[in-house]
């Protein structure tokens, strides 16, 4: 069973920012695929950036320029950089691990519990 803990998550200015960290347990993490999603309050949780297990990144139009997703394999960990924070880049951050095809349909393997970001103007 793959465990997901994300961390990095806080209270930024508007322009700052953060790297969020997903540290997965319980499974061959250099075989999956890795994604993060937000939602914010009211709205549908949204894939914001993946990455397969061969290291091809994908992401979301909104965040492009801004956000970049990597991986450690050695220290089983993916990351979220966010730079440039907007106020609308608040939501609960969610780490998501499996297959690619899955991840990208909303129904990965597993789920972390998510980390919360909050941009202030």
């Amino acid at each position: 069973q793959v465990q997901l803990v994300e961390s990095g998550g806080g209270l930024v200015q508007a322009g700052g920012s953060l790297r969020l960290s997903c540290s997965s347990s319980g499974g061959i993490f250099w075989a999956k695929d890795m994604g993060w999603y937000r939602q914010a309050p009211g709205k549908q949780r949204e894939l914001v950036a993946d990455i397969t297990s061969g290291g091809i990144t994908t992401v979301a139009d909104s965040v492009k320029g801004r956000f970049a997703i990597s991986r450690d394999n050695a220290k089983n960990t993916a990351y979220l950089q966010m730079n440039s924070l907007k106020p609308e880049d608040t939501a609960r951050y969610y780490c998501a691990s499996g297959n690619i095809g899955l991840i990208r349909l909303g129904k990965p393997g597993s789920w972390g519990q998510g980390t919360q970001v909050t941009v202030s103007s």
